[in-house]
């Protein structure tokens, strides 16, 4: 009988916590607007977001920020929050805000559905999408093997990069630096890695705010260029191109973008509904038809298209210690951005 009521007295428990969650759920008030911050609302995106999320009874206000400053920005603003809802930052950015108890530990609908391992262990910040990133070039071109070849005096000039402020081109570099890992050398690197970083860079074209870096790669302007997995696969989809990728022996390195809710946000309750809504298979698969994304859901890559899915096979994850680059990553941009940008 102890059992019995033991078990009974459980249940209701179990009842009542369940019971507690759907009445905060309840009480969101959608008629509230959710700040968004975000580096992934690029070509169209952001607009797609808005208008889905509308239908789906959300008013968000989407503000676009460099992904190497969003976490600054967050930092800046802890006690006086703005954002509600942060997504499109890699690991080591979320690391930091983690660090900085900037983040609402949160499990959302969809928890069990990702792919193991990309989640942080505390529910900081959850996957939506896995991002390989690529050296892209059009059809006629000769791809280069890897990285570490743009050293050569030949392709000077011939490829573009981004400015290191944003979170695609830190973490190409940080997988290039990655490989010289020394305990003895300059911010853990060798005088070999950094004499490699220093001709990759200064062999670079790097963009300049606004410039059309995709249509110089498929008119040749440029030879190759710096472009994450689901942009190359948009670009070929919205200018009916095709475009090759650069796939070194080493892999290339694979990021993932997160969701995450803003400690201090007033709006947590709805942020939460907001990402049960965002990171689900339906909403995950609709962005991956629409923007070539590779879903992080494993229910939407199931049904993800056949291009998204061929792509994905097609690309090799680089190992990358990124503990080891988050301990270094900013130190390694400023001496790069002092010392090698002419």
């Amino acid at each position: 009988m102890f059992k019995k009521l033991k078990m009974l007295f459980a249940g209701l428990a179990v009842f009542s916590t369940v019971a507690s969650v759907a009445a905060v759920q309840a009480e969101a008030d959608k008629s509230q607007e959710l700040v968004v911050y975000s580096n992934a609302v690029s070509s169209g995106r952001g607009d797609w977001l808005i208008e889905k999320a509308a239908e789906a009874g959300f008013k968000i206000k989407i503000v676009e920020v460099p992904g190497g400053e969003i976490a600054d920005r967050l930092i800046g603003e802890k006690n006086n929050s703005i954002a509600d809802v942060t997504f499109g930052l890699n690991v080591i950015e979320y690391n930091k805000l983690k660090k900085e108890d900037v983040l609402k530990p949160y499990k959302p609908a969809w928890a069990d559905e990702v792919t193991e391992g990309l989640a942080d262990p505390d529910g900081n910040y959850w996957p939506i999408t896995v991002v390989p990133l690529v050296l892209m070039g059009n059809e006629s071109q000769t791809m280069p093997k890897d990285w570490t070849d743009l050293t050569d005096p030949k392709y000077k000039d011939q490829y573009g990069i981004f400015a290191l402020s944003g979170g695609t081109p830190k973490m190409i570099l940080a997988s290039i630096l990655a490989r010289y890992a020394d305990k003895d050398g300059e911010l853990g690197v060798s005088e070999e890695g950094w004499e490699v970083v220093k001709k990759y860079i200064q062999n670079a074209h790097i963009y300049t705010e606004g410039e059309d870096h995709r249509t110089a790669i498929i008119e040749g302007k440029y030879k190759y260029g710096q472009m994450w997995g689901n942009g190359l696969l948009q670009l070929e989809k919205e200018r009916n191109v095709k475009m090759q990728f650069m796939q070194p022996e080493i892999g290339m390195p694979f990021v993932s973008e997160h969701l995450g809710i803003v400690k201090n946000s007033k709006k947590a309750e709805l942020a939460e509904e907001f990402i049960n809504w965002f990171g689900s298979a339906e909403t995950q698969l609709a962005w991956s038809n629409q923007f070539g994304t590779i879903p992080a859901n494993k229910k939407a890559l199931e049904k993800a298209p056949d291009y998204v899915k061929e792509f994905a096979s097609k690309t090799k994850q680089q190992d990358i210690d990124w503990e080891f680059v988050g301990q270094h990553i900013d130190q390694w941009v400023e001496k790069v951005t002092l010392e090698f940008i002419q």
